[in-house]
């Protein structure tokens, strides 16, 4: 294609790119919103928006458009690019031989920021046509205390919108008072789908909203819990953070000027709960697979694969590596990512239905090691106070409670506080990018006089630090790294 004319990708270009690409093969015109979705990244471009196109190309769900939402400050760039671009983006599939697989998706139909205009985002989603409010806000998006597992109302932005008489800022205030609205207009509540990587996120996503709506109003609390559907989903596709060396190959192969396209692996999963409370798109044709029950699935991805992500990151960047694949195709770390994930992580988990588990862990040591996502460590070593509570925490402590193998998982932790201490082997700075920064960097630089200054958060463990089995493979695995680096400690685990 390299002789293509370059141009922008917007709806006046669409009729041009679609007689070149794999592109819209419906009328934009005739889309609706259906959907309200908040936080629209990299990851619901390449999965949520891609799967609804999908239908739409084969003419269905044409009434189940999306219309994004941005609540962040950060979300504003997009709302611009989107708006110039008519909703419409790139999604490129890297394949590991170096193809390059692109598709213009056009799903996408209105965006609104919330912060310039939140009454437009309220009455958007009170509208009896928009019949899902999809999530992916992160792990951390949800208030959710990872102690406590209770809503944490001493948030001071909810405490704001709690307020009588506030106007919204949050997820929950919006949400909350376009449930308000509908119910006092006898409308059908929408059904709230989360689509992050959580487990039991649509059980995690019904504490938080009817809690808040609790806090709000009792009786709307009470109707939340009663009568608005939140099922369990498990989302699984790779999707890295989109580059300018992304941006400037798309043009260069394709002569396509996107200025936020989505690059992502080949591999794409989504097992969704059938609990909907206004209907649903025909998921299922698009190859989802809709099911009575979520969570041998869920867990067998969070604590298969983005356990091992965090079991790969730490060790990988303290060795040198800046580059998921690169690590990945390591032999060392591929022995230590199959001893945790067939000793430690498939013990906890149950049966999951129509899935070979030996086949599905070689799979994933296939995708970290394609070299053309090119996802980077650093994005897997980001929010780590977030993703360890939730994905392998649970690991371990099931094997605590059955007496099972804890070396690896253990030494996972202890590769996070190594990491935290904001230094690498060469004494160069460590970016540490966590909500908790603060926190765990200075927990992690007293581990020098305290070895157990970083599980000691029970914000983060729990009581796990009073293990005395978790403690000491903990302090065994610290020590080897101060003592003899990253490298030196997998060998000495595997």
């Amino acid at each position: 294609m390299a002789d293509l004319v370059s141009q922008p990708l917007n709806a006046q270009t669409l009729a041009y790119w679609s007689d070149r690409l794999p592109a819209p093969a419906y009328d934009r015109d005739l889309v609706t919103p259906g959907v309200v979705h908040f936080g629209v990244g990299g990851f619901h471009r390449a999965h949520q928006a891609m799967y609804l196109d999908r239908l739409m190309n084969e003419g269905q769900a044409l009434d189940w458009g999306i219309c994004g939402v941005g609540v962040m400050p950060a979300d504003r760039k997009m709302k611009e690019v989107l708006d110039a671009q008519d909703g419409l983006y790139t999604l490129v599939l890297k394949h590991s031989d170096g193809t390059y697989e692109p598709r213009v998706i056009g799903s996408i139909v209105a965006y609104l920021f919330a912060p310039d205009d939140p009454e437009a985002v309220i009455e958007e989603m009170a509208a009896p046509s928009i019949r899902i409010v999809s999530l992916t806000v992160t792990e951390g998006g949800y208030n959710i205390s990872d102690v406590t597992g209770e809503f944490d109302e001493a948030n001071p932005d909810v405490v704001a919108d709690l307020k009588p008489g506030a106007v919204p800022r949050t997820t929950f205030g919006l949400i909350t008072e376009a449930l308000r609205r509908r119910r006092k207009r006898g409308v059908v509540p929408f059904t709230v789908m989360s689509c992050d990587n959580l487990p039991g996120n649509g059980d995690l996503a019904r504490r938080a909203f009817a809690t808040f709506a609790g806090l709000r109003d009792p009786e709307l609390g009470d109707w939340v819990e009663r009568e608005v559907r939140f099922p369990n989903s498990m989302v699984d596709r790779i999707t890295p953070v989109t580059t300018d060396t992304d941006r400037a190959e798309i043009t260069e192969r394709f002569g396509i000027q996107d200025q936020w396209p989505v690059v992502c692996e080949p591999f794409t999963q989504w097992v969704l709960q059938d609990a909907f409370t206004a209907g649903r798109p025909p998921f299922q044709d698009a190859g989802v697979q809709v099911v009575d029950d979520v969570e041998p699935y869920e867990l067998m991805k969070l604590r298969l694969l983005n356990a091992s992500h965090q079991a790969l990151c730490y060790f990988g960047y303290l060795c040198g590596y800046r580059l998921v694949h690169e690590a990945a195709q390591d032999p060392l770390f591929q022995a230590f990512l199959l001893g945790y994930m067939d000793a430690e992580a498939t013990p906890t988990l149950p049966p999951v239905p129509g899935v070979d588990l030996a086949a599905y862990k070689h799979t994933l040591l296939e995708r970290f090691s394609n070299p053309e996502v090119r996802d980077t460590i650093a994005r897997l070593c980001a929010e780590s106070s977030d993703r360890i509570p939730k994905w392998l925490l649970p690991v371990i402590r099931a094997q605590l409670e059955t007496g099972g193998e804890i070396r690896r998982s253990a030494a996972v932790v202890a590769s996070w506080a190594r990491y935290a201490e904001g230094v690498d082997e060469q004494g160069q700075p460590i970016e540490v990018v966590d909500r908790l920064r603060d926190t765990v960097v200075e927990l992690a630089r007293r581990q020098g006089a305290d070895p157990d200054a970083f599980i000691a958060n029970r914000q983060l463990f729990g009581d796990l630090a009073a293990n005395e089995r978790f403690r000491t493979a903990y302090r065994s695995a610290l020590t080897s790294l101060h003592k003899l680096g990253a490298r030196a400690t997998l060998e000495s685990l595997t």
